[in-house]
């Protein structure tokens, strides 16, 4: 089973409350194109080779949905399958060919050890050409969840997602599954929920023009620009109508698995106490640590997503 592992995030789902409004917000805004629609969803791409990188569905109550994640194959989607089995944790069937409308493919849904739900698949119809747009996102870079059991989390994405450990710091944990210092983390915090999403620009000017952009457009730099300390990646924060963070970041350092050495919490403390090497950012907002923390979106009385059995069970976009 050398192969499986996962081999990067290909896109994240959201329930949202009001469709048209959220997909303006995702074209006009944050400048992902609109690639299909199908029954109560929407898919957009970045300006990159991937089908889609976000779906929204309407739903009563803003929701995380699904992060999905790319294998290399079949072989690999079936091995991955078996691990999560063995694991003990939910899983929606096993994989199969997916929604055509959605670019196809083959893949199954689980849910996380904290109940989020997932997919892997390959096999994705890709785009054939890119688009040169510096101010547009790419691709998804990562996706951050909050857990408060980081200890049961992380051995699974290790164990059985095939991820590595990059950098510990006492907030959280960094995940890649590639050269990519993380396409993941865990953050300790009140969980399980959606911490923030990571969309990736060509460079720093282009992650610029961006944030303008989103300025000009009414939404305030929650947290930003500034440059972090694990990873060195730049990046400005905003939040969306529906309360979730996203994130616009550039730069991300490219690891090669045969010398890097993972520091830990202590390194990172002594080395870099602030999230910010440049200290420009200041600390984020008020409202964008409750955005991190979920309780914008869930709200705060319920900060658990809806239940992972409901979800998984539906058709994979």
């Amino acid at each position: 089973m050398t192969n499986s592992r996962v081999t990067g995030v290909r896109s994240i789902e959201l329930g949202v409350r009001d469709l048209h409004q959220s997909a303006e917000f995702y074209t006009k805004v944050w400048a992902l194109e609109q690639v299909c629609a199908e029954g109560d969803g929407i898919h957009f791409r970045a300006t990159g080779g991937e089908h889609h990188v976000l779906t929204i569905r309407e739903r009563p109550k803003p929701a995380l949905l699904g992060v999905h994640f790319a294998a290399n194959d079949r072989s690999a989607v079936d091995a991955l399958c078996a691990k999560a089995k063995g694991y003990g944790v939910k899983i929606a069937g096993d994989p199969a060919p997916l929604d055509p409308t959605a670019g196809g493919g083959y893949g199954f849904r689980f849910c996380t050890p904290d109940g989020l739900p997932m997919s892997i698949s390959s096999d994705i119809v890709q785009h054939p050409s890119v688009v040169l747009d510096r101010s547009r996102p790419t691709k998804i870079s990562h996706v951050v969840l909050n857990s408060a059991r980081i200890e049961d989390q992380v051995p699974f994405f290790i164990d059985v997602l095939g991820f590595k450990l990059s950098d510990s710091t006492h907030l959280m944990d960094f995940l890649r599954c590639s050269a990519d210092h993380h396409s993941m983390a865990i953050f300790r915090n009140n969980g399980p929920s959606l911490n923030h999403v990571a969309y990736e620009l060509p460079n720093i000017d282009g992650l610029m023009r961006g944030t303008g952009r989103v300025k000009q457009n009414g939404f305030n730099i929650e947290w930003g620009v500034g440059r972090h300390g694990p990873g060195s990646n730049v990046f400005s924060y905003f939040i969306e109508p529906n309360g979730f963070v996203a994130e616009y970041t550039t730069e991300l350092d490219q690891l090669d698995d045969a010398t890097h050495v993972p520091q830990d919490a202590d390194y990172w403390q002594k080395m870099m106490p602030m999230p910010d090497r440049w200290g420009t950012a200041g600390p984020p907002s008020n409202r964008m640590r409750a955005a991190m923390s979920g309780a914008l979106y869930l709200g705060e009385e319920q900060r658990e997503d809806v239940r992972c059995e409901d979800i998984i069970g539906r058709k994979l976009g």
